[in-house]
């Protein structure tokens, strides 16, 4: 079972991510359990600076930003890892604290 965490405040992008995530988990029956973190020393010490942000067992493969849908569908998929920003195992996605 996939262990997903919303990090945000609960704000209007925050409350977006969470349903678009729960609709993803929904639609191609995902087992997975989903908890909001809206604790601010919990969300920076996953290194979020900017939310929303999302984590999948254990690891931020999103933050900043509201991911389409076919987005959140590969991040609760892959096998291995994967990030919002680009290709994280080739480094080429974003480095500047907003992901990776």
């Amino acid at each position: 079972m996939k262990q997903v965490k919303i990090l945000g405040s609960g704000c209007a992008k925050c409350n977006q991510l969470a349903d678009a995530v729960k609709a993803v988990i929904a639609s191609e029956g995902i087992e997975a359990a989903v908890e909001k973190v809206e604790d601010i020393q919990q969300i920076v010490a996953y290194g979020v600076m900017s939310t929303p942000g999302l984590v999948v067992d254990g690891k931020v493969v999103c933050s900043g930003r509201v991911p389409t849908a076919a987005e959140i569908r590969e991040m609760l998929t892959a096998k291995s890892g994967g990030c919002c920003c680009g290709d994280h195992a080739k480094g080429t996605g974003r480095q500047n604290g907003t992901c990776c």
